[in-house]
């Protein structure tokens, strides 16, 4: 059975998703990271990575980074509604500066003996991990980079014996002389 048609016309749009790195400068004080990620929760944005730390221990500011995923439109206005927040003094995409350097760190907790083990090691010294600590059955690697690097490493060390992975998220900075 057939829809009846509709007297208006609707644009159907399919925009695709991109993922986004915003910064965000706020005051801190209690309460601001539960303000800031109840935004996004409240309405249903997604969080792929969250970073929070004091950058300007004299002023009382702290820098969260975020990555999110969303249509255009979706981010517009999340840096929107993020900017009119009381507690945040900037908001910087910086996906759209096209300036930005983004790094994360991971420790990656293996388990293995004989072949195995030399293969890691191997891998390890191709992707510049070092070795933070090690036993005779096992070894943590510590692995910086971009996430894309951090997801290739752990995806060559899962037949190898992964058993566990901690990762900080992603941090980001723009590049050149000036401030955020």
């Amino acid at each position: 059975m057939e829809q009846p048609a509709s007297a208006y016309f609707i644009e159907e749009r399919h925009d695709p998703n991109e993922t986004h790195t915003l910064s965000v400068l706020v005051a801190n004080e209690p309460g601001v990271l539960a303000r800031v990620i109840g935004l996004f929760s409240g309405r249903g944005y997604n969080i792929e990575s969250l970073t929070v730390s004091e950058t300007e221990a004299q002023k009382h500011v702290s820098r969260i980074t975020i990555v999110t995923t969303g249509t255009p439109m979706v981010i517009t206005q999340i840096k929107h509604q993020l900017d009119r927040m009381i507690p945040v003094h900037r908001v910087v995409d910086m996906t759209l500066t096209g300036r930005s350097i983004e790094r994360e760190l991971a420790m990656v907790k293996l388990r293995g003996i004989g072949e195995h083990r030399v293969e890691a090691l191997r891998l390890a010294e191709a992707f510049r991990a070092r070795v933070i600590d090690a036993s005779i059955e096992s070894f943590v690697f510590e692995i910086t980079g971009s996430s894309s690097k951090i997801n290739a490493f752990i995806e060559l060390m899962r037949p190898l014996g992964l058993v566990e992975i901690s990762r900080t998220g992603v941090a980001a900075i723009t590049r050149g002389a000036e401030g955020m």
